[in-house]
């Protein structure tokens, strides 16, 4: 089973795109937006949500980067 939480790779012009299993939720362009996003989705402690693996996925780039591609 993949993580319900996927952090895109960067955009070519800056930010990540996050899915909340499979519907997109926003581009982020830091942390707090992405904690924003899962709050928003009823996960209030998202922020130690994010360096877990069974529950977020970082596709295509660093974890907690979100410079240009």
């Amino acid at each position: 089973m993949s993580a319900p939480i996927v952090i895109h790779r960067p955009s070519p012009t800056g930010g990540r795109r996050v899915t909340i299993r499979g519907q997109i939720a926003g581009l982020a362009y830091d942390d707090q937006d992405v904690i924003e996003f899962l709050r928003r989705a009823g996960l209030p402690d998202a922020q130690q949500l994010l360096d877990r693996p069974e529950w977020v996925e970082w596709r295509g780039g660093r974890a907690h980067t979100y410079a240009a591609a």
